[in-house]
């Protein structure tokens, strides 16, 4: 696992950005697993930036979205599919059929996990699957318990997932209980994983993740310690209580 210490949000986001373009110009048909939230924001801002100086094209670039809240449609602004569009893909080159999200209003929830986890198959391997961490250590929605084989799937999202994603809807009764996620077992076929953490809030799953040596399902970050090509980019706030000492 290699990490790369940066002063702040600003820096993290132009340094996952560097590092995705960097990636999509090395390969001829780039795989991207891509994240929603508040933290990679700043990154997609970065990358249209880059596309719009002539730096990044997205034509040859297919992406994979970690989740999608079950119940909201692609048109509902709090989707994460609505998210991707604003916050990305309206705003660069990529080809529309090449974006995929599962779809959370599927009639049959257990068959799109099974078609989303068969389409990224086809594909083969993500190429770079980018992460961010909740406070209680979970990536996508793969919250604290779920197996570290769990493919796509169905979750019911716990509590402290639900309040810290209820400042982007109008109450806490309005977050979504269930999402669609991919599972651990796929993030983890990734090819190479980049993990986005900034922040105080996130000082004490960083100092987790960075200090303890035990891979456990109660903290699913931490079985990123068995992938072979992690890069942590986390901000000197996230790195406030670790006791490693990180250039």
């Amino acid at each position: 696992m290699k990490i790369v210490k940066v002063k702040d949000y600003d820096e993290m986001s132009r340094y996952a950005a560097d590092y995705l373009v960097k990636r999509i110009a090395e390969l001829d048909k780039p795989v991207l697993g891509l994240a929603t939230g508040s933290t990679p924001e700043g990154l997609y801002e970065e990358l249209i930036k880059k596309y719009k100086e002539g730096k990044v094209s997205f034509k040859n670039v297919t992406t994979f979205n970690l989740d999608e809240y079950v119940g909201l449609d692609k048109n509902d602004p709090n989707s994460y599919h609505f998210y991707m569009m604003e916050k990305l893909f309206n705003h660069v080159d990529i080809t529309k059929e090449n974006v995929n999200l599962p779809n959370g209003v599927a009639p049959d929830l257990q068959k799109e996990c099974q078609e989303y986890e068969q389409r990224i198959q086809k594909v083969g391997k993500i190429d770079v699957q980018l992460l961010g961490m909740g406070m209680n250590g979970h990536i996508g929605f793969n919250e604290p318990g779920t197996p570290f084989t769990q493919r796509t799937h169905v979750v019911e999202l716990d509590e402290s997932t639900r309040k810290a994603n209820s400042r982007f809807f109008a109450s806490l009764d309005d977050v979504p209980k269930q999402a669609i996620t991919m599972g651990i077992g796929t993030i983890m076929e990734s090819k190479e994983i980049l993990l986005i953490v900034s922040g105080e809030s996130k000082a004490d799953a960083v100092a987790r993740l960075l200090d303890k040596e035990e891979v456990s399902e109660d903290f699913p970050a931490s079985i990123l310690r068995n992938h072979d090509n992690v890069t942590v980019v986390v901000d000197e706030a996230a790195l406030s209580k670790t006791k490693k000492n990180i250039g």
